[in-house]
C-alpha cells in the first residue's frame, strides 16, 4: 500500500503531494513500482495534529481521486462524506483511524458501498494519543478492541470478508509497545482477518537508533520493520518508499517460500 498524503502537515512527506500534479504523478510511480493500491489521505494524523474541516479534506482528497481514475486506490478518512464522494469514484477500500468510531454514517457508508474497510487501533486522539499511553497488555487490549470492532462492522452490514484490520503502530504506543506489536503479531492474525501494518518511516524507528528527537525513522529501518511484520503473518504494508519495500519483501517471499 503506497501512501499519498494530500496534506500540508503530515510527518514525512507534509507539502509534498499538496498541488494535483505532483500529486498523481507520485501515485502514478508508485504503482509503477509495484504497490497494489495507494492510500489518498488529505487529513494529518501524525502525534499532535489537528484535524480539518470537511469542506477541506473533500477539497484535497476528491480532485486527486477523480484525476487517478482508474487506478486501485483507498481513502484514508473517518468523515463519512469523504468516503461516500470517494467510493462514488470507485474507490475501493475506506481506512479508517478510528474504527468506524469517528462518525456515526461511517459505517453505512461502507456496507452500502460493498467497499473494503480497514479498522485501526488508536488509544485518544492524535492529539493526545502519545500522552503517556497506557495499556493492561497491549497485545491483548488491542486484540480485544480489534474483535468488538469486527463484531460491530459486520453487525452494521459490512462483509467480514472485505474487512482487514490495523494494530495501529505509533497512535498511541510507546516504541516499546509498537515493537511488541510486531514481535507478537501472530496473535492478531488468529482473528482470522488480513493485517496492514504501517511501520513506514516511523518516528520509533529513529529514536531506536539512538536519535532520541528523531520524527521520523530512515528506509532502511522501514523496509527491516515492514519484513519482520511479513514474517509474523502482515498480509499489507503501509510504505512511502514502494520500490524499495517490495524488493525486500519478495525476497522475504522467495526466502520463505512463498
Amino acid at each position: 500500500m503506497g501512501i499519498l498524503n494530500v496534506t500540508p502537515d503530515s510527518f514525512s512527506d507534509g507539502g509534498a503531494y499538496l498541488q494535483l500534479e505532483p500529486a498523481t504523478t507520485a501515485a502514478w510511480g508508485m504503482l509503477d513500482e509495484g504497490a497494489a493500491i495507494i492510500d489518498v489521505g488529505g487529513e494529518s494524523t501524525r502525534p499532535g495534529s489537528e484535524g480539518v474541516s470537511l469542506a477541506e479534506e473533500l477539497a484535497r482528497v476528491i480532485p486527486v481521486v477523480e484525476h487517478l481514475h482508474g487506478a486501485p486506490l483507498s481513502v484514508d478518512t473517518s468523515k463519512a462524506e469523504v468516503a461516500r464522494r470517494a467510493l462514488a469514484l470507485d474507490v475501493e477500500l475506506v481506512n479508517d483511524i478510528t474504527a468506524l468510531r469517528g462518525d456515526p454514517e461511517m459505517a453505512e457508508v461502507v456496507a452500502e458501498s460493498g467497499a473494503y474497510l480497514c479498522l485501526m487501533h488508536m488509544q485518544g486522539s492524535p492529539r493526545t494519543m502519545q500522552r503517556s499511553p497506557q495499556y493492561d497488555d497491549v497485545v491483548a487490549d488491542i486484540l480485544a478492541f480489534l474483535e468488538e470492532r469486527l463484531r460491530f462492522a459486520v453487525d452494521a452490514g459490512i462483509d467480514e470478508r472485505l474487512i482487514c484490520l490495523d494494530p495501529g503502530i505509533g497512535f498511541g504506543k510507546t516504541i516499546q509497545q509498537n515493537f511488541e506489536l510486531v514481535r507478537r503479531l501472530d496473535v492478531l492474525v488468529q482473528l482470522g482477518r488480513p493485517i496492514l501494518v504501517g511501520l513506514s518511516r516511523k518516528s520509533s524507528l529513529g529514536r531506536i537508533l539512538g536519535d532520541e528527537r528523531a520524527t521520523t525513522g530512515p528506509l532502511s529501518a522501514s523496509v527491516a520493520a515492514a519484513v519482520a511484520a511479513y514474517e509474523r503473518g502482515a498480509t499489507i504494508l503501509r510504505a512511502h518508499d514502494v520500490r524499495e519495500h517490495v524488493e525486500a519483501l519478495t525476497v522475504a517471499a522467495a526466502v520463505v517460500g512463498t
